[in-house]
């Protein structure tokens, strides 16, 4: 394959998946930084990343996997530790549920990178299989965090 055809693969597989990098990056951005650096550290990682990419699972377990190992990799390599992170997260104004759904996020928000990790996973309806795929974790650790998670975002939300 040619490099003009790679690139255009490339290209064509990010805009397809645009939105999982944009989400992933807003979830790891700290307040002090771009959610935009942040998103071109993951796509920088991509394309390093691309020519060892086999095919053998979806384009889309393949970027959520980079892009979460690329963000765990940026905060331990600034060795900042921030205590909060600032979800930023389109919400629907419902009247019903936004005061719970604000309360959600930010209790998510105090929880560890790879637990974060995880929420965003299942909260974007991904199947435990598909978790452990990208996380390179078993179905049946991922089972047992998210009980774990959802244990302790009920309890932090009783405090």
């Amino acid at each position: 394959m040619q490099n003009k055809d790679i690139e255009k693969d490339f290209m064509d597989m990010i805009q397809l998946n645009e939105r999982i990098i944009y989400k992933v990056a807003s979830f790891y951005a700290d307040i002090d930084q771009s959610i935009n650096d942040l998103y071109q550290e993951i796509i920088l990682s991509l394309w390093k990343a691309y020519p060892s990419f086999r095919g053998e699972s979806k384009p889309s377990t393949w970027i959520y996997r980079i892009a979460l190992n690329t963000c765990i990799t940026f905060f331990r390599r600034s060795k900042r530790k921030p205590q909060y992170v600032e979800l930023v997260v389109d919400i629907p104004n419902t009247p019903d549920n936004n005061d719970e759904i604000v309360e959600l996020y930010k209790l998510i928000n105090q929880l560890g990178k790879i637990e974060r990790a995880l929420v965003l996973l299942y909260l974007d309806e991904k199947s435990y299989k598909e978790i452990a795929e990208i996380t390179g974790l078993t179905v049946t650790n991922i089972s047992t965090k998210i009980s774990r998670i959802k244990e302790k975002l009920k309890r932090m939300s009783n405090e």
